[in-house]
């Protein structure tokens, strides 16, 4: 439920009001009791995503999203010995962890 911006327009009054999207707009000034009470534009209606419970990439600017293709592009681009030897150094990394236990 959004929450509506209000102003009398007799008194000058302005206040916010949390109703359904389906209820009819307040004429009656909670001030004044006149009946010149004005529905302000505003975000009233607007949908507003808070907490969590989003993925991280929604709405992503597109700076990232280049630096992502640009990271990932450049992952690809390793020569085949600059992968031997981070296998290599993996390899002998497991080893000697296997000889401590």
């Amino acid at each position: 439920m959004p929450t509506y911006d209000y102003q009398c327009e007799g008194c000058g009054h302005e206040f916010e009001l949390f109703q359904s999207i389906s209820e009819d707009p307040q004429r009656k000034c909670p001030e004044c009791k006149k009946l010149k009470l004005r529905r302000m534009f505003g975000t009233g209606a607007a949908v507003m995503f808070k907490g969590s419970g989003f993925y991280q990439t929604d709405y992503r600017s597109d700076s990232y999203k280049k630096a992502a293709a640009a990271d990932r592009t450049s992952g690809s681009d390793k020569s085949s010995s600059e992968t031997k030897s981070e296998s290599k150094s993996t390899e002998k990394k497991a080893k000697k962890e296997s000889k401590k236990s």
